[in-house]
């Protein structure tokens, strides 16, 4: 896929799969604002990338909405425009059942993973809409299944994503494309730590545990959702949009 003068934003590209999707594009020719929640994390991360002036850094936290609309000022003024933007910037919950969440750890939850992508795409509409361009939002699998172990402010953060995905779809047709990646079990610092929990310590045993319950018996790499994610942002998707993607080794398949 060539992205050779695209203009993309990528929030949460320090890590995981936004640091595997930062580097996808730059691999295919775009120009990438990078988010890190501190601009110590983003510079870290512009270092390591060697990406010259095709990298910017685009720092802020997601969970304030005056850093929404600052980080997404900054990339677009950086690169001058805005034609992708991918909300990947994500928290993984409370971790706790319902009646041990509490509202602060559900607002931080909905705050982030809900209210962040809600801002970042209000803020870059006036220029995704001058250049045509199109959202990738990443949800998870969880945000269209239950999981009844505890993730409940999770689930409802990314059902919320889903389903914004959908409606803006339709309203900001035909101008702005707007699409939606639901990742399964994928190896980031987020899934490592609930290895350990499910493995007792034991990383890859947890691991097998996730993925049993999967076809495919396996978990993925960040840069397998990258693919997915670039494919949804290019114009080989241009007759896409309002889709909830799925990418997590067949689980959904067998609900």
């Amino acid at each position: 896929m060539d992205f050779a003068g695209k203009r993309v934003l990528v929030t949460g590209g320090t890590r995981g799969i936004g640091r595997a999707t930062v580097e996808a594009f730059l691999a295919a020719g775009a120009r990438v604002a990078v988010n890190g929640r501190t601009a110590e994390s983003t510079n870290k991360a512009l270092g390591e990338l060697r990406a010259g002036d095709r990298a910017i850094a685009a720092p802020g936290d997601v969970g304030r909405p005056e850093d929404c609309r600052r980080l997404v000022a900054t990339a677009v003024q950086g690169l001058v425009g805005l034609d992708v933007l991918v909300n990947n910037a994500g928290w993984g919950g409370s971790d706790g059942p319902i009646d041990r969440i509490t509202v602060e750890e559900w607002d931080r939850t909905i705050n982030i993973n809900l209210r962040g992508t809600f801002l970042c795409i209000q803020a870059a509409l006036p220029s995704l809409r001058q250049s045509r361009g199109n959202v990738v939002n990443v949800a998870s699998v969880l945000g269209i299944r239950g999981n009844g172990v505890g993730n409940s402010d999770y689930c409802a953060s990314k059902g919320g994503v889903v389903n914004l995905t959908r409606d803006l779809s339709i309203e900001l047709g035909p101008d702005v494309r707007v699409n939606c990646l639901c990742p399964g079990a994928i190896d980031t610092d987020m899934l490592k730590d609930l290895g350990r929990v499910l493995g007792e310590g034991d990383v890859v045993a947890g691991y097998k545990i996730l993925s049993d319950e999967a076809p495919l018996k396996m978990v993925a790499k960040p840069e397998d959702m990258a693919g997915a994610i670039l494919f949804l942002a290019s114009d080989k998707a241009k007759f896409v949009t309002g889709a909830i993607f799925v990418a997590d080794g067949g689980i959904v398949g067998k609900i």
